[in-house]
């Protein structure tokens, strides 16, 4: 839901600013503008002359308002690449070993791995994502654990049997993950 609503106020944003900016351009070219617009003519500027010459004396003033756009042009574009990078691995290639490969989906190999860790002792929810290239994928594992839980126990027990699990019937060399532990918060037990 959080990744659609992204998507539309971008291609919102970007709508307004590409009609914005055409219907400049298009005035500057030539096309009559209607009354209520912004600019009269080809002659009208943005900023006119008495604007600009306004902090003309001071010296650091245009150098910084370059200085900030140039620094919201380079978030805008690492915002823009981080929007359209793909996070989670899409499929995983499965060495048969006649020489060919198969490609496992990356959602089914996460699924394995939740539910195999979920049924692991002491873990009450977990998560896996999959990262990296499709020849060597990496897992991103969040395991919720129950308040009776041991954090190394649960630990080795994911790597032993469902990260062990899940590399062995992939068929990769190793599986390498980043584990993230919490545990579920719950209210003190009285001591009697």
């Amino acid at each position: 839901m959080l990744k659609t609503v992204n998507r539309v106020l971008i291609g919102l944003i970007g709508l307004v600013l590409v009609l914005g900016g055409g219907s400049v351009l298009a005035v500057g070219l030539g096309a009559s503008p209607p009354s209520w617009w912004i600019h009269d003519g080809k002659r009208d500027v943005l900023l006119s002359d008495a604007d600009r010459a306004r902090w003309r004396d001071e010296g650091w003033f245009w150098p910084t308002v370059i200085a900030v756009l140039a620094v919201f042009l380079l978030l805008a574009l690492w915002w823009l690449v981080a929007q359209l990078r793909r996070r989670r691995l899409a499929e995983v290639l499965v060495e048969t070993g006649d020489g060919e490969g198969a490609l496992l989906r990356g959602r089914a190999l996460e699924g394995v791995l939740v539910g195999e860790a979920e049924s692991l002792e002491g873990v009450q929810r977990a998560g896996v994502s999959l990262t990296g290239r499709r020849n060597a994928p990496e897992a991103r594992v969040s395991l919720l654990l129950e308040p009776h839980a041991t954090p190394g126990e649960a630990l080795h027990l994911l790597s032993a049997e469902a990260l062990a699990h899940a590399r062995d019937s992939a068929g990769l060399a190793r599986l390498p993950a980043v584990v993230q532990l919490r545990a579920v918060k719950h209210r003190a037990e009285r001591v009697s």
